[in-house]
């Protein structure tokens, strides 16, 4: 077998076809549609960095005393995209989360962001995750999606988590974003600014430096070990397979054309 990033981009394209033909595409097309379509997805904006977070627990130091844990290259890549996800630069010049950027978004696009605002704030009264998934109210397809994420970031092998990070979402990014953007710049409303800014800055990011970051940190942690290879690949299937089941729910949320 191939041990190599090549691997699971065989082992996934299909998957991975049915993912960028879907139709939410082409339906998420005029602001209602938009704003219905954000306020499950910033569910999955949310869940993504615990999947880096646990990435960055695994493979590098963040207990005291520092010790150096691991691999140099691979606490470069993780620490190289910690920053980007958790500090970038806004269209203003001013730092922010991709999170809270995308909060932003929302609220100039006119999305309710009340839904994430509750389950972020049950989670900091002490509330497990787990917990406030099983409440009623959460948005089309948040309940599994991010409950899979969740599960994965907290009791996947790292090489699963990695593999989730890079060819669940790295990889996928800029092919799923883009028809969006275009949707965006044709509706030429200023409403969306800000999330054309954010879509763009994905793409860009997860197009090239990051995703090419990723793919270097797979080979590292798998190497020549098949099996790592095998299960790696399994879990971006997986991935990949629930993101489907997330658009699934929000195209049959979606409110109908007029």
């Amino acid at each position: 077998m191939d041990t190599h990033p090549d691997f699971i981009h065989s082992r996934t394209e299909a998957v991975r076809l049915r993912l960028l033909q879907h139709p939410i595409y082409q339906r998420v097309d005029r602001p209602a549609a938009i704003r219905t379509f954000l306020e499950s997805h910033v569910f999955a904006v949310w869940d993504f960095m615990s999947l880096l977070k646990r990435l960055q627990r695994e493979l590098t130091c963040v207990t005291l005393p520092w010790m150096p844990v691991g691999d140099p290259e691979v606490r470069f890549l993780i620490n190289e995209i910690v920053c980007g996800e958790e500090s970038d630069l806004g269209p203003e010049g001013v730092r922010s989360s991709h999170f809270e950027l995308y909060l932003r978004a929302m609220r100039e696009a006119g999305a309710d962001t009340s839904a994430i605002d509750a389950f972020l704030g049950a989670i900091q009264a002490g509330e497990s995750p787990e917990s406030v998934l099983a409440k009623p109210g959460l948005p089309p397809g948040v309940r599994q999606f991010t409950g899979f994420t969740l599960k994965l970031a907290c009791t996947g092998q790292i090489h699963e988590t990695a593999a989730a990070f890079t060819y669940g979402r790295e990889d996928v990014i800029p092919e799923m974003f883009l028809p969006l953007v275009n949707t965006l710049v044709g509706s030429g409303e200023s409403q969306f600014g800000l999330l054309r800014f954010y879509l763009e800055r994905h793409i860009a990011l997860d197009g090239g430096h990051h995703g090419q970051l990723a793919r270097r940190m797979m080979e590292r942690l798998c190497g020549d070990d098949s099996k790592k290879w095998e299960e790696a690949a399994a879990a971006a299937t997986a991935a990949i397979e629930e993101r489907i089941r997330l658009w699934d729910a929000i195209l049959a949320a979606l409110p109908p054309a007029q």
